[in-house]
């Protein structure tokens, strides 16, 4: 099926209004947070492809769908799984190339692998409500106002300003991998601190990228089998220290039950070995007479009090 041109700029124009959008967003719940400008995303721009990405794709899916089903309902939950679907694998797709983890989620609750988490997904649900029901008809009716021609011109300027954006990126990420995998670090934090340094004493577009991903957590393959080697290490003295416990506990329970129970109980298990054993037909007269001995010792015992005490607690 081949797709009219209109349609095809249209949604170009749509990425790069959700991506500018999201950048938006990004910049006002920082400056909220930090009460300063900071140029968020991965580029240098304001754009957030991430955002456009994902507004695009739900757009395309529900209309693909629209002929089956077009609920407020069907759009939450497309939402909810497509964004959720691009977050997790951008956030792994990143990981793998860069050696960073860009973000992580796993101090908040029903998170997956740390990439994503309900509260996102959530929030994704009701964006993906906004831009399909409320967002895009706006849009695409002000697009309408212009011509074929101009909408072309926007696209391509675009289109032109994102590659080289995305070719500038491209040799600051080179250098922010390259830096990871020479280091030489032995932690985390010190790998952190050493990516840091090496973009501040950089031109302003490497400060920008410091600046705008703080809480970015480089590793290499060095320190990620550290790491690995660290848990292993934590998990197996924690199991030896609770079989341990558990070995100490049982000595202080044997050593502290009286040994008046323990006589008790071995008298109460050769009575009952007594009685397998025992033939009344088949028994001498000194094995009936020994037996009888042993019933009125029992009955002797068994009215004393701590015999009745123990006999209340079996």
């Amino acid at each position: 099926m081949v797709i009219p041109v209109e349609d095809i700029l249209h949604l170009i124009l749509m990425f790069f209004f959700y991506s500018f959008l999201g950048w938006c967003m990004e910049v006002v719940l920082k400056y909220i947070q930090l009460h300063r400008f900071v140029n968020r995303g991965f580029y240098t721009g304001p754009v957030c492809p991430i955002y456009g990405s994902g507004a695009v794709l739900i757009t395309l899916v529900v209309q693909w769908l629209s002929p089956l089903e077009s609920a407020v309902g069907t759009t939450f939950a497309i939402s909810f799984l497509l964004c959720g679907a691009l977050e997790y694998f951008t956030s792994l797709v990143m990981e793998k190339r860069f050696h960073a983890r860009w973000w992580d989620y796993s101090q908040k609750p029903m998170n997956l692998h740390g990439r994503v988490w309900i509260g996102n997904l959530v929030l994704f649900g009701l964006g993906g409500v906004a831009v399909v029901h409320l967002m895009n008809p706006v849009l695409l009716a002000s697009l309408a106002g212009f011509s074929v021609v101009a909408q072309e011109i926007t696209a391509g300027v675009l289109l032109a300003l994102f590659a080289a954006d995305y070719v500038l990126t491209h040799f600051m990420m080179k250098l922010v991998k390259t830096g990871v995998e020479s280091s030489e670090a032995d932690s985390t934090e010190a790998l952190n601190k050493e990516i840091r340094l090496l973009l501040s004493d950089r031109n302003v577009f490497y400060r920008r990228f410091a600046d705008a991903y703080p809480d970015v957590i480089y590793r290499t393959e060095r320190i990620k089998s550290r790491l690995d080697a660290v848990r292993e290490e934590s998990d197996r003295i924690l199991a030896e220290a609770e079989k341990q416990l558990s070995d100490q506990k049982q000595k202080i329970i044997s050593r502290a039950e009286p040994s008046t129970l323990i006589r008790i109980s071995i008298m109460d298990k050769q009575e009952r070995l007594i009685a397998m054993l025992y033939d009344e037909a088949s028994a001498t007269p000194e094995m009936r007479e020994m037996k009888k001995e042993i019933d009125r010792d029992r009955l002797r015992l068994e009215s004393r009090p701590l015999s009745k005490m123990v006999n209340l607690n079996k």
